[in-house]
């Protein structure tokens, strides 16, 4: 491809337009709502947020701020007995942290939830809403099939003087939960069962985490949810698949309503291999302790996946590879990977650790003797400087470097071999130690001084480079590797009476301590770093300076790989 096909294939991309930018633009065109753009994310506040509702996050936010639009935050809180502060406060700090700001537009359906009631009140009194006493197993039983039409509820002509008294009272607590409900009267025979006299509210005794006790009766989501929408002003109601057969009661509601039209669109949710995205199954997974809570770095939760030491902007960046689609697929979780190893290699300073010692002993340094060496701090960035990392008689390297009976085409180190060990020096094993099992516990090597630096003072060359950490300086530090949660690409995918949490991976968590150079000690929670030819770490939120714990983020591409032979 020439510069110039490459720079046409560019502009070509970047005017591409997703389907919904594409009723956007329309919607700008046509100077609909006076070519103004206006969206929300609208969480129900009753667990944490995961990967998918970034995915949301990235694009309304990102919608409003490409056309000049504006995005609000609203909690959509209408069902008290499962919703918390706690989730409230995660929300705020989750798209925060992905680099979002909704100003002074943070809205709850509660704040609207008197006006809400004066539209069931203007439903009732227009004949379209009744009070209806049957249990929901009973309404169930009536709704029929998407091929045969449902029963109409014996309480649906109900006078209206009756339906207003009776709500009315529902509202004052003078009824059970379960016992009675407002619905609509939106008829029995649509082929949508949606729209067959959907519920309203229903009567729930709970306190509710800003209102308090004042309600004892709750809208539905479908009868909160476009109602607030249409309060906000809002231009395009983005929205999951899954409601895109509510979206004509949506429509019916601001029909008889009479209210500020916002626009409907939904677009497939995100689905990822070896990931489940259901909130009630993530709760679950929390609540029977399969995981460390909410931030477990192995969960799909925003706040798992920050602790893990994935930055926003990868998270960003993935969203925007995706796109949005309007038919359902599943995206392979090495993308996403990807992406956070892309970010990771540019910010990233490096840093020397051995996973699996194994003592190097130099017996032609002087003993005693330690000099500290340069190293490069990100070799992708020079501006991010050098720092100092001492060298002495004793080093641990790692146990897959040295190989007693080594191939042909093995690059690392072996007897009579010589490697050059990243910053120091050359060095050629001499001979082995072992125990009384047969078990190599030293190596010993001899260097060159004249190699400082890893520079070669005769023009020889040595293929394999490796990582080491002084013996005598070395810092011990816990480390948490991370596997896949589960060990199957669609853990939903379950035999007739199984269970997802029967495809979990028993290793997704290993626990194991390595050695890093004393460097480690200058980072503070929640920084992130390359372990050298390992991959890329995070100290974890509960690290000290007494204890170090590194979180595995993502393995490392080995860019030494034909050097080193792996």
């Amino acid at each position: 491809m020439t510069e110039k096909e490459h720079l046409s294939k560019e502009t070509e991309e970047v005017k591409s337009l997703n389907f919904i930018e594409e009723f956007v633009e329309d919607d700008i065109k046509n100077q609909k709502h006076a070519g103004r753009i206006h969206t929300r994310f609208p969480p129900e506040p009753n667990g944490y947020l995961h990967i998918g509702h970034a995915k949301s996050i990235c694009l309304n936010f990102g919608l409003a701020l490409k056309y000049n639009g504006l995005c609000n935050l609203r909690f959509d809180d209408t069902n008290p007995v499962v919703e918390d502060v706690e989730y409230v406060d995660s929300i705020r700090e989750d798209v925060r942290w992905l680099g979002f700001d909704w100003g002074d537009r943070e809205f709850y359906a509660s704040d609207y939830f008197d006006q809400i009631y004066e539209f069931a009140i203007k439903l009732i009194k227009d004949g379209k809403a009744f009070v209806c006493e049957m249990s929901g197993e009973e309404v169930s039983a009536t709704r029929g099939t998407p091929n045969q039409a449902g029963n109409e509820s014996p309480y649906r002509n109900r006078t209206v003087a009756e339906n207003l008294d009776l709500f009315e009272r529902m509202k004052n607590g003078e009824f059970a939960d379960g016992t009675k409900t407002l619905r609509a009267k939106t008829g029995m025979d649509s082929p949508n069962m949606q729209m067959r006299d959907p519920v309203m509210y229903r009567i729930k005794h709970a306190h509710h985490h800003r209102t308090g006790d004042k309600w004892c009766i709750y809208p539905m989501y479908d009868f909160a949810h476009g109602q607030s929408d249409s309060i906000e002003g809002i231009t395009h109601s983005i929205c999951t698949l899954e409601f895109e057969n509510h979206r004509p009661l949506y429509n019916w509601y601001i029909q008889e309503l009479g209210i500020f039209p916002s626009r409907q669109i939904e677009f497939a949710r995100l689905n990822i291999t070896f990931t489940v995205m259901s909130k009630r199954k993530l709760l679950q997974l929390v609540k029977e302790n399969y995981v460390n809570g909410w931030d477990d770095p192995r969960m799909p939760t925003i706040c798992g996946m920050r602790r893990r030491g994935y930055t926003a902007l990868a998270l960003r960046n993935f969203a925007d590879r995706i796109g949005v689609a309007k038919r359902e697929n599943i995206i392979d979780i090495s993308l996403l990977e990807f992406f956070v190893r892309e970010d990771l290699n540019k910010i990233t300073q490096r840093l020397m650790a051995v996973m699996n010692p194994l003592k190097m002993v130099i017996t032609n340094y002087p003993e005693g003797k330690s000099e500290d060496l340069d190293a490069t701090n990100n070799p992708e960035d020079e501006t991010m400087g050098k720092h100092n990392v001492p060298f002495s008689r004793e080093l641990f390297i790692e146990q897959d470097d040295f190989m007693e009976d080594a191939p042909k085409n093995y690059f690392r180190l072996t007897v009579g071999q010589e490697v050059r060990l990243r910053y120091a020096y050359f060095v050629k094993c001499t001979n082995i130690v072992k125990d009384e099992t047969g078990k190599i516990t030293e190596i010993h090597c001899t260097y060159d001084p004249e190699s400082k630096g890893g520079k070669s003072p005769d023009g020889r060359k040595v293929k394999g480079t490796i990582h080491w950490v002084s013996a005598q300086h070395a810092v011990k530090a816990e480390t948490r590797l991370y596997d896949r949660l589960f060990s199957v690409e669609n853990p939903d995918d379950v035999p007739e009476g199984g269970d997802f949490k029967d495809n979990m991976n028993p290793n997704s968590l290993t626990i194991s301590e390595c050695f890093v150079e004393p460097f480690a000690k200058t980072f503070k929670a929640m920084d992130k770093f390359q372990f050298e030819r390992i991959g890329y770490f995070c100290l974890d939120k509960d690290a000290t300076t007494e204890k170090l714990i590194f979180n595995k983020t993502v393995g490392l591409k080995d860019t030494w790989a034909k050097v080193v032979g792996k």
